[in-house]
């Protein structure tokens, strides 16, 4: 096992760049955050450019009233000539009376400087003494200044660790917003490992209870999570350290670090893992025949960058060049890191165009970029992939394993039947 450790990206040295970046703000993970939390509303206060964000990335909502707003700084109040914390009290109480459905309520915060003024904390105390019990009101910003999109659910969480009932129960908490559809597999799985109870964290609603003692086990299903896993620690929970739920073998990783921790037999282990491990190698196995031996190249962007790379790397037969990731967080991706082989640069923070340079540079077969860089990185040549893509789509456990690659395969074949029908 030294052998393989010496080897492997866990003692590479790390690039470390700070420059100019290019990243969506927090606020994006609003999207995915209130489609989780059924009885929240996540309100912004921040300017028009901030509702037009949240407009354009979740979508026009015909059917259903959505659970995020924006309450919009006005001349008035950019002027100071009103009162910022009675206009934002007044915006509450409409959005409450009209919404007796909301039971949590967060303040998010946005980077407009009269925003970065505004003591949203003090004004979530004062209004949860005033609607409490039926309403909890919390704050986290989503501020593009301190945060990459991702980072905007880890605010959330930490805002909501230190409300989380104190438990001296021995438990396992989950924590990552996942899909419906994902959580229930994954539910599934430990029940039959025996393991309980299970706590996840976000809880699709408040009547949920989620608690916290030093008999609770978490693991973590993001890792893009990092205030949070300190926020946990400090409760005295015990993190389970373990790669990423991704792929065939990260999820039986994933799930073998658990079972450890809980005492459950190898017997019943492999019994529980056998069926679902053997359907997911065999999905990946039918994309990785067009990602084996193809080279990636990642550019900094969700925190994903490392787990995936291992993922690719690892089940997938590709050959990474570089795996940037805006913030390295070792507690939870050094697992992931032990997996991977020494060879691929790992770069934390960006420097957007001296890595635009390296990646022109190394033209690896896929890389996988935000937004912003695919349309330029296409035009000289490059085949991309959106990473924003990697957040919104069900990747984790067994049964999207076969998902996640073609995630990565179908540019791949596209760029090749492109190239087909252009040399016809």
């Amino acid at each position: 096992m030294s052998d393989i450790n010496v080897a492997s990206c866990a003692q590479a040295p790390v690039l470390k760049e700070r420059g100019q970046r290019e990243v969506f703000c927090g606020l994006t993970s609003i999207i995915w955050l209130h489609r989780k939390m059924q009885d929240a509303f996540f309100l912004v206060v921040g300017s028009r450019t901030c509702a037009h964000l949240l407009q354009s990335a979740a979508g026009v909502m015909i059917f259903a009233e959505p659970r995020f707003g924006t309450a919009i700084l006005e001349e008035t109040d950019l002027a100071g000539l009103a009162d910022a914390h009675q206009e934002l009290d007044r915006e509450v109480d409409r959005l409450l009376s009209r919404r007796p459905d909301i039971r949590q309520l967060f303040l998010v915060g946005s980077c407009p400087s009269e925003v970065i003024k505004l003591d949203l904390s003090t004004a979530a105390e004062r209004l949860t003494k005033k609607y409490a019990p039926a309403v909890r009101v919390l704050n986290f910003t989503g501020s593009g200044i301190e945060t990459t999109f991702t980072q905007g659910e880890d605010e959330c969480l930490t805002a909501m660790v230190p409300t989380l009932n104190e438990s001296p129960d021995r438990q396992l908490l989950v924590v990552g917003a996942l899909p419906d559809v994902v959580e229930d597999q994954m539910r599934s799985l430990l029940d039959a490992l025996g393991i309980g109870p299970v706590r996840v964290l976000p809880a699709s609603g408040a009547d949920q209870i989620v608690s916290v003692g030093p008999n609770t086990y978490f693991a973590m299903t993001q890792p893009f999570l990092g205030e949070t896993h300190s926020a946990l620690l400090r409760r005295g929970a015990e993190h389970i350290p373990a790669p990423f739920p991704f792929g065939a073998e990260g999820t039986t990783a994933w799930l073998k670090a658990i079972v450890d921790k809980f005492g459950v037999s190898a017997d019943l282990f492999e019994q529980v893992v056998a069926a679902p491990r053997a359907r997911a190698e065999k999905a990946i196995a039918q994309a990785s025949e067009t990602l084996c031996n193809k080279s990636v190249f990642f550019f900094p962007d969700s925190q994903l960058e490392i787990p995936l790379a291992r993922f690719l790397t690892v089940e997938c037969g590709m050959i990474a060049l570089e795996v940037g990731t805006p913030f390295l967080h070792r507690p939870l991706v050094g697992p992931d890191l032990e997996l991977m082989t020494e060879g691929p640069v790992i770069s934390e923070g960006q420097d957007v165009d001296r890595q635009l340079d390296r990646a022109l540079e190394r033209r690896a077969d896929l890389t996988v970029c935000g937004l912003g860089l695919a349309n330029p990185l296409e035009a000289e040549g490059l085949t991309t992939k959106w990473a924003i893509e990697l957040v919104f789509t069900p990747v984790h456990f067994y049964e999207q394993a076969g998902d996640l690659a073609g995630l990565f395969s179908r540019p791949l074949r596209r760029r090749a039947i492109l190239r087909q029908e252009a040399a016809e």
